[in-house]
């Protein structure tokens, strides 16, 4: 039995070069095409496909948000993000989402069908390029928060009315707390953080996933 795929991608060059790539393989059958993420979603359940290909890049919908929205629907279904997009922060997004690979588009042929048949086995597949990056992000990223002291839960909740562009006044009305302690807990969070400046303080907090 050969696996059934579907694509989703925007580029029609990208649709048919997948299914010219795949179409003297026996192993792998194509069995939809979709442009936009209105057609996945009314579509791809029909299609009886085991593992969608999908673009991050769409006119009406990104993939990352697109493809949570089809394993609530579909939790059977199989997800392999075939993308341009080799920024770790959608690698991250879209794992977190669910997905079961993701592949760059200078992928080739026996990288494909081997993705393919492990994802189809429970297991999760990136290239190993993107493996390597990302695990020595994730090795930076610990050693970095390591470093961070921890934020009290009303520091925490000055810092989020902070990235909100709150003024002192507009924050110690909503946390109902003077004006005074909205500074003091500034002055704290900068302090921790090694920021000079409420921008600072954001830039700092985004770096080390704060917020």
């Amino acid at each position: 039995m050969s696996i059934k795929i579907a694509i989703t991608d925007d580029h029609q060059l990208v649709l048919q070069g997948i299914k010219s790539m795949l179409s003297d393989t026996e192993e792998v059958s194509v069995v939809a095409g979709f442009s936009t993420a209105e057609q996945t979603l009314r579509g791809l359940a029909s299609s009886k496909a085991e593992v969608l290909l999908l673009d991050i890049n769409l006119p009406d919908l990104d993939g990352i948000s697109l493809s949570k929205k089809l394993l609530q629907q579909q939790p059977e279904l199989k997800i392999i993000a075939l993308t341009n997009f080799e920024d770790l922060s959608f690698v991250k997004r879209m794992l977190k989402n669910g997905v079961h690979g993701y592949l760059l588009k200078n992928t080739d042929k026996l990288e494909l069908i081997s993705t393919l048949k492990a994802v189809l086995s429970g297991e999760i597949y990136l290239q190993k390029d993107l493996q390597k990056r990302l695990l020595l992000n994730d090795t930076k990223s610990n050693s970095r928060n390591q470093l961070i002291p921890k934020l009290t839960r009303r520091e925490q909740e000055v810092l989020q009315a902070i990235a909100e562009e709150l003024t002192t006044k507009e924050i110690s009305e909503k946390l109902f707390i003077s004006p005074k302690t909205v500074e003091t807990h500034r002055m704290n969070l900068m302090s921790k953080l090694g920021a000079k400046n409420s921008v600072g303080i954001i830039k700092i907090a985004l770096e080390n996933e704060l917020l």
